[in-house]
């Protein structure tokens, strides 16, 4: 790619992750905090600047534009789409964010300003593959908000280089910004009728030639569970501590099906938070596995547990209810194998080896291939997503232009 390329990608990355968009699971609206509408405005105003046709902002804060077909009429190309979402983690602050720049990385541990602690290469061996490139982190206080301006800045200039070098015959290419991904309202509101792609792609992913065609199948348990309160002077064989039952539920959970425990394909149950008293208490569960017979499983597993709970205090009353999340999003995309063959290709064909992985999470792209738009994951070059210690190398940012672009490309060929 060119120097215009990487400054161009740069300079937008710099200029949107100092914008706080942090979201928030408390918020009443859609987007759940107003600094979300601040990225969304300035988008909207890019878009038009670079001259994308049919610009919207929705109510609901999805932005959404077009860059229109170069094929001349009759020349009948699928139109695709690429997504990335605004908003960064609620668990981790983005206020105040103060990027830092590393040019030519000398290989060393890299001291965070913000708090003299330093990101390790022995717990980041991938930095060593970035001597001499720019490596961009945090000061130390705050996530950088690669989670996924990286994307962001990543389509928008892919959409320069299409509209000013015009590289290529190509079909309608759809573009849009979503809020609150991260709370997982991501797809709440998007307008899938009138977006109109065949297929699209998430920019929201990791490390350079992933694409990622699978994701966890996810249902949320909430469990409550309900005791008797008395007064602790007079309470014996009167209690029944819902506090004290939600510690044994908890305490019973397998721990080869945690969190903690896991990784590639295995699932997972996971107590969110815990909230109430003797009275009372509510557990929302993080139900997660790669199908949908794996979900089932871990969901009656839940459930003999807490039978085992109520055998344990006699009296408590127990109940648990099924939020469906998302479907892992392979079922979705094997109706459309060209969506991950193509980006498979192009990722090759950008110099790169391609590695087809699956997110132990999800991604908007998660509820719209169940919506109906077949919709993978593809690299936008960041690692320690949610942290303080989160980074990401320009070059890779870079690579994911280039991937857009030449995807773009491959689906101009298509019929």
């Amino acid at each position: 790619m060119s120097q215009n390329v990487r400054e161009g990608v740069l300079k937008r990355f710099l200029e949107y992750v100092v914008i706080d968009t942090q979201s928030t699971e408390e918020g009443s609206g859609n987007p759940s905090t107003p600094g979300q509408w601040d990225l969304l405005h300035k988008l909207e105003g890019e878009l038009k600047e670079l001259g994308m046709h049919e610009v919207i902002l929705s109510e609901h804060g999805v932005l959404t534009a077009l860059l229109p077909a170069t094929a001349p009429a009759g020349h009948a190309i699928p139109t695709i789409g690429f997504l990335a979402h605004v908003d960064t983690y609620h668990g981790t602050s983005g206020k105040d964010v103060k990027p830092q720049m590393h040019q030519n990385y000398d290989g060393k541990d890299i001291c965070l300003p913000g708090t003299g602690k330093f990101l390790r290469v022995a717990e980041n061996p991938e930095l060593a593959k970035f001597v001499g490139d720019t490596v961009i982190t945090t000061d130390g206080t705050t996530l950088l908000g690669a989670d996924d301006k990286a994307g962001v800045a990543a389509i928008m200039t892919a959409l320069e280089v299409m509209i000013k070098s015009r590289p290529f015959i190509h079909g309608d290419v759809k573009v849009a910004f979503t809020p609150d991904e991260e709370i997982g309202q991501g797809a709440a509101n998007f307008p899938l009728a009138d977006f109109g792609a065949h297929v699209a792609y998430t920019l929201d992913g990791g490390p350079e030639g992933e694409v990622e065609n699978e994701t966890f199948c996810a249902d949320t348990a909430t469990v409550t569970l309900l005791g008797r309160d008395v007064h602790p002077g007079y309470a014996k064989g009167k209690m029944i501590s819902a506090i004290r039952a939600a510690s044994h539920l908890i305490s019973l959970l397998p721990q080869h099906g945690i969190p903690e425990t896991t990784e590639g394909y295995q699932g997972y149950l996971h107590p969110l938070t815990i909230q109430g008293d003797v009275n009372k208490v509510t557990i929302p569960f993080l139900v997660r596995d790669f199908t949908m017979e794996g979900l089932q499983v871990r969901e009656a597993t839940l459930q003999g547990l807490l039978q085992q709970t109520a055998a344990a205090f006699p009296g408590l009353v127990t109940e648990m209810k099924i939020a469906h999340s998302y479907k892992n999003m392979k079922y979705y995309l094997e109706k459309e194998p060209r969506a991950v063959e193509l980006a498979m290709e192009a990722v090759k064909n950008c110099g790169m080896e391609p590695s087809l992985v699956a997110i132990r999470g999800g991604t908007d792209g998660s509820r719209l291939s169940e919506m109906g738009l077949p919709t993978p994951n593809l690299f936008a070059g960041g690692r320690n997503f949610h942290s303080v210690q989160e980074w990401i190398p320009l070059g890779s940012m870079e690579k994911a232009v280039a991937v857009m672009i030449e995807i773009s490309r491959l689906w101009s060929l298509q019929k």
